[in-house]
């Protein structure tokens, strides 16, 4: 029986409202922490350039598609994918990548969390910094004066010893997360989206600006927009391949649940294309904020996952205005982790007021806390609970601590098994002229479009499922 719709009572009060929301969930941590250190891991242009091809040849049409589905299916991810089935003559057994999505979500959720947990930290921390400069006559000196590099870096270490500290900030991560979702579309979502994001494209742009006058702007540039090509290995680009459906929050049915809140209108292609040149646009962004500070100071670009928490705290120290700007560069991080993990949460809520039939506060209290608790365990992993390895029999996971095993299984397994399903299922089984009303395409554009998602979106995604799984196949 397919679910009746969730969403008669609620939907975008317009297109603009949805455009903003969609690239609020597709603009997080993955945007401004991950792109960047992969680009310094990966050597710079040549995997810019790479990624920048997979979001418009693989990226782009997966979003279309999921968009589709839920514009054309009006409720949960899981019940559209069985109405468009229906409509298409299709097995409804379809919707499996609908629940793989929804799931998928909900574990992300659990760590996410945890991670801007981390952030809300430091931006704690920088915040009070700031205002002990304010307070001693000094609001533009640099950030944690006094403090060396490794005193700096050890804020970190010292951080994940701290369970109580990081249970504190996953719940008030969480808790802001679970206000807004419970708030429903309109009321809660929607107005997030419209308060927050024009938040984070100012400061985003204002950081860059930072960057250019006080950074090695030069220098960052030549790293992201010259490619040496022989860095382009087969890691490089599965890396710049699972980044594109990374950072676009791709094979999570988020954009399935909130495709089914467009109530009226079409344009989905235009609207699709707006949501990637964002993505592309704020990763850009986001590497010309940070590589000239990290390259002003004489930093490694390729410090990893570090980047953000130990290497460039401690160069806001040694710049101008170091107090105030390193503040801001941790509220952005955090305004772009709210509006991402405000659409995880999202799809398994859908997915209770639409299968289950729960009212949405019921639905986003079980699931958001479901997450919570999981997440505890998460960081629990970085110091009570380090030595355990939830999936030590399989040889892909038996160093991974539970966080990182949380997050390699949706990303090497969940993700892409998720965006392939979507591709496979839209390419081949969805009826054409369903598809071709609902999106509106013109026939060339329909047909490049088609051509995509039926036989190069497999492709790709099933490279990136089989390599996570079987990380040897691209040598050393």
């Amino acid at each position: 029986m397919v679910a009746t719709t969730t969403s008669t009572s609620e939907g975008w009060s317009s297109r603009w409202a949805f455009i903003l929301a969609a690239i609020g969930a597709a603009v997080g941590l993955g945007n401004i922490w991950r792109f960047p250190t992969l680009a310094g891991e990966s050597g710079g242009g040549a995997f810019v350039i790479f990624y920048i091809g997979c979001v418009f040849l693989i990226g782009l049409p997966l979003i279309l598609s999921e968009i589709f589905i839920g514009r054309a299916g009006q409720t949960d991810a899981v019940g559209s994918i069985k109405r468009v089935a229906a409509q298409s003559n299709a097995s409804t057994n379809w919707s499996i990548f609908g629940a793989i999505g929804a799931t998928a979500a909900f574990l992300i959720l659990s760590f996410y969390s945890v991670v801007a947990g981390w952030v809300l930290y430091y931006a704690g921390v920088m915040g009070g910094d700031l205002l002990q400069a304010i307070g001693s006559g000094e609001p533009f000196r640099g950030a944690l004066e006094g403090e060396n590099q490794a005193q700096v870096q050890q804020r970190l270490t010292d951080m994940f010893a701290n369970p109580g500290l990081l249970l504190a900030m996953h719940l008030a991560f969480m808790g802001a997360t679970l206000f807004i979702v419970a708030r429903g579309v309109h009321a809660g979502i929607e107005k997030a989206a419209l308060y927050l994001m024009p938040m984070f494209f100012a400061l985003l742009i204002g950081l860059v600006l930072y960057g250019a006058i006080e950074g090695d702007m030069g220098d960052a540039f030549t790293f992201l927009f010259t490619p040496d090509w022989s860095k382009l290995t087969p890691q490089v680009m599965n890396a710049a391949l699972g980044q594109a459906l990374f950072s676009l929050s791709l094979g999570v049915a988020g954009l399935i649940t909130y495709g089914s809140y467009i109530k009226e209108g079409s344009g989905l292609g235009s609207t699709s294309a707006l949501i990637a040149f964002a993505d592309i646009g704020v990763a850009l962004l986001a590497g010309l904020m940070i590589f000239p500070i990290v390259f002003a100071v004489g930093l490694d670009p390729a410090a990893g996952p570090t980047l953000v928490f130990q290497t460039l705290p401690f160069a806001f120290q040694t710049m101008p205005a170091g107090a105030l700007f390193g503040f801001l560069f941790f509220v952005l991080i955090l305004v772009a982790a709210v509006t991402s993990s405000i659409s995880l949460l999202e799809v398994p809520t859908a997915w209770g007021i639409g299968e289950r039939g729960w009212s949405r506060a019921k639905s986003a209290t079980i699931f958001g806390g479901g997450a919570f608790v999981i997440g505890i365990l998460c960081l629990l992993g970085y110091n009570v609970l380090s030595e355990v390895r939830p999936l030590g029999f399989w040889p892909l996971f038996e160093n991974t601590d539970i966080l990182d095993t949380i997050d390699g299984f949706t990303g090497k397994v969940m993700l892409p098994l998720g965006a392939l399903l979507t591709s496979l299922f839209v390419g081949w089984k969805a009826d054409r002229t369903l598809v071709r009303s609902v999106t509106g395409l013109s026939p060339l554009a329909f047909g490049l479009w088609r051509f995509l998602i039926a036989w190069l979106c497999p492709i790709a995604v099933a490279v990136i499922l089989i390599t996570g799984l079987f990380p040897g196949l691209l040598g050393a």
